[in-house]
């Protein structure tokens, strides 16, 4: 696009903002009605999939109204006792999110931060996850709100935005992408740790030199063999395309298969030369839309001013990009009917993200896991002996680590199936999306995990098939950008407050869809310490993170199990405990006391909308307990008695709640705390408590 395009898009932003003008690529996607023919994921003909560059959820998303942002309930606890917020820099200064406002700083155009193996790791310390502005500088605190990112918002207002996405890799651009391409960034083959002889830690093998066609790519690193997605599709016979300017793909760090001997090596006139290697521009992609030849799979591939990474470009510019390709799709009715596009974030450069990352267990100083799995997780590591790759600093355990999840980053889903300003709660990562083409197209992409598969699902959950208008959307009020880009840079630099702000999440819901999750953790205490049963009856593998708060310097334990399986894990409890589990969708169980003999199982009730608790008195004496509401519901605090050796039950409707509860039942030392949603298979809201005190 040229500088005159470009100027007239900014200008136009400006002269609309705050008169409620939704964008017209987004106003056309929205008109259409979705192709349905089967019902079923079958109707999708085309599957269009664009990944920008460096943004995490919180920094983007963290003041949207109804997903889990700066109003999540249940934030973790750090290593100092206090909340996740509560982040600390070099100078042990904290430093707490803060807004980055556009209308009187140049918080449109912020610096890069440190986003590579070493720092993302320190950062996040193995769950612990307390030092986000010591290794990524106190810039990555800040965050946008919607009259920041006016464009952002009203996608995430008109389609469906997933909460729980999160990049595949705790490191940067190339780690990240290759996975996205290929389904893993380590050798499948090793079976165990691996080397960066066979992974790729940091940015090295998509990073080009030279010119393509002529005199060709100078690639760094050895390449990697296992096939990658557009493989898979040209031996299935699906057709494919990689939109992009193969000499304006921020030298070939946009484009993960470049990483790989069959792209390194391909010749002119093969499959993956002339659809993956050549230069084929947006103006192609319109082409072909309009001709009826878009083919089944196409990746976009943005240049470096268009990506919306830090300092290189900007959210304003990123819009108008998504924009652009949103615009080609719709330009033909029919076409977008049957299409589905993905847009995302390979990882978060440095900027913060509150979530704790789904990830194999970590490994404690001693060399034990910090947890278990249900699932072979001895791929999912890799091992820096020479700590070539790690900070002097990070000594929260040892050279082994596992891969990710990392932050959380966003995920637009935009079709004529995911209208109506949805959030999707379900676990995803960049192997998600190639798990949506095998689901679709039946392929098998080899290079994804065991773990990933059971962790993260294959995103069909973020589109009704079935009855995609049944719930048209009001058009948000898109305000356009805040200025022309130019304005926004002349102004003075965003930096954090001298005096913290106030954290804050716009209040409401939004329409939430139905999770494969049904999880319970009970506990049972004796004389040989407390221990936390896992099990999951539901659809979908879940990852348990358990922080235990007498002592938070330790590595939180993570349990991986797997949909119909099981795992348990002990703690000493001779001076008592108090453990804090968190999992998908604010799950929350938590395990306070000192004294053995009671036990209560939390069970769900989906036939008459409430949740069931059954109170098990092992004790030589009648105990009694109150069951109280801590969201929700202004119900008076009920008393439970439990004879001596005899057991109680006790009921608690959540139809009132949108299926929601947050509930305590407590007594003389002993406390137990259950929060989450009733999954019933139907569609239902986003947790309408949060923002409030937990």
């Amino acid at each position: 696009m040229t500088d005159s395009n470009r100027r007239q898009f900014l200008r136009t932003a400006a002269t609309t903002a705050g008169v409620g003008v939704m964008p017209a690529s987004i106003a056309r996607a929205l008109a259409a009605t979705a192709a349905t023919v089967t019902g079923t994921i079958k109707d999708v003909q085309h599957v269009v999939i664009l990944m920008q560059e460096n943004r995490s959820f919180d920094h983007y998303f963290g003041t949207l109204k109804g997903v889990r942002g700066f109003g999540d309930r249940h934030p973790t606890p750090l290593p100092s006792g206090k909340t996740v917020w509560y982040q600390v820099d070099a100078n042990g200064q904290e430093v707490p999110p803060f807004h980055l406002d556009t209308a009187k700083t140049s918080g449109m155009r912020v610096a890069m931060t440190p986003h590579s193996f070493s720092d993302s790791q320190g950062a996040w310390s193995q769950g612990r996850f307390g030092w986000w502005p010591k290794y990524k500088t106190p810039g990555a605190m800040g965050y946008y709100k919607r009259a920041d990112i006016p464009f952002q918002f009203a996608l995430a207002e008109a389609f469906t935005l997933c909460d729980a996405h999160h990049c595949s890799i705790t490191s940067g651009t190339d780690p990240n992408r290759i996975i996205f391409f290929s389904g893993s960034n380590f050798n499948p083959a090793v079976g165990g740790p691996c080397t960066d002889a066979d992974s790729e830690p940091d940015n090295l093998r998509c990073w080009i030199e030279g010119e393509h066609p002529t005199p060709g790519y100078k690639y760094a690193g050895s390449a990697f063999k296992w096939p990658t997605i557009p493989d898979v599709l040209e031996k299935a016979g699906v057709s494919w395309r990689i939109y992009q300017n193969p000499n304006d793909n921020w030298t070939g760090a946009m484009h993960g298969g470049l990483a790989f001997e069959s792209f390194r090596t391909c010749k002119p006139g093969s499959g993956l030369w002339e659809k993956g290697m050549s230069h084929l521009s947006l103006e192609q992609l319109d082409q072909d839309v309009k001709s009826g030849t878009l083919p089944q799979v196409s990746w976009v591939l943005p240049s470096k001013e268009w990506s919306e990474h830090p300092f290189a470009s900007t959210p304003v510019e990123g819009a108008e990009f998504v924009d652009r390709v949103l615009g080609a799709l719709t330009a033909n009715p029919e076409v977008w009917r049957k299409t589905v596009l993905f847009v995302t974030f390979d990882e978060n450069d440095g900027f913060f993200d509150h979530a704790a990352a789904p990830a194999p267990p970590s490994y404690n100083l001693d060399g034990t896991l910090a947890g278990a799995s249900t699932v072979d997780t001895r791929g999912n590591y890799f091992v820096d002996k020479a700590r070539k790759y790690l900070k002097a600093d990070d000594t929260v355990t040892g050279e082994v680590r596992p891969w990710g999840l990392g932050a959380r980053v966003p995920m637009y889903v935009i079709s004529p199936w995911s209208k109506g300003g949805w959030v999707n709660s379900q676990v995803f990562d960049h192997t998600s999306v190639g798990q949506f083409l095998e689901k679709r197209f039946g392929v098998h992409i080899p290079a994804i995990s065991p773990w990933h598969r059971a962790v993260c699902g294959d995103l069909t959950s973020a589109l009704d098939f079935a009855a995609p208008d049944a719930a048209l959307p009001t058009l948000p009020n898109a305000k356009g950008a805040s200025g022309v880009l130019l304005e926004h840079i002349q102004r003075p630099k965003a930096r954090p407050p001298a005096t913290p702000e106030p954290i804050f999440q716009e209040p409401g819901v939004r329409p939430s869809r139905a999770l494969p999750y049904e999880l319970h953790v009970d506990a049972v205490h004796d004389a040989k310490g407390i221990a936390l049963n896992f099990r999951n009856t539901g659809r979908a593998g879940a990852v348990f993170h358990v922080y235990d708060r007498k002592n938070l310097a330790a590595i939180p334990r993570r349990y991986t199990v797997e949909a119909g399986k099981a795992l348990s894990g002990v703690w000493a409890a001779a001076e008592g405990y108090d453990l804090w589990v968190l999992g998908p969708n604010g799950f929350l169980r938590t395990f306070r006391g000192a004294k053995p003999g009671l036990e209560v199982v939390l069970s769900y009730d989906r036939a008459r909308a409430a949740v069931a608790l059954a109170v098990t008195n092992r004790t030589v004496a009648a105990q009694t307990l109150t069951l109280t509401a801590n969201a929700y519901d202004k119900a008076v605090p009920k008393p439970i008695t439990v004879a001596a050796g005899g057991k109680a039950r006790a009921s608690w409707g959540v139809k009132d709640s949108g299926q929601w509860y947050d509930l305590s039942i407590a007594g003389d030392g002993f406390e137990r705390r259950f929060a989450g949603r009733v999954e019933t298979g139907a569609h239902g809201v986003s947790d309408p408590a949060l923002g409030t005190p937990a």
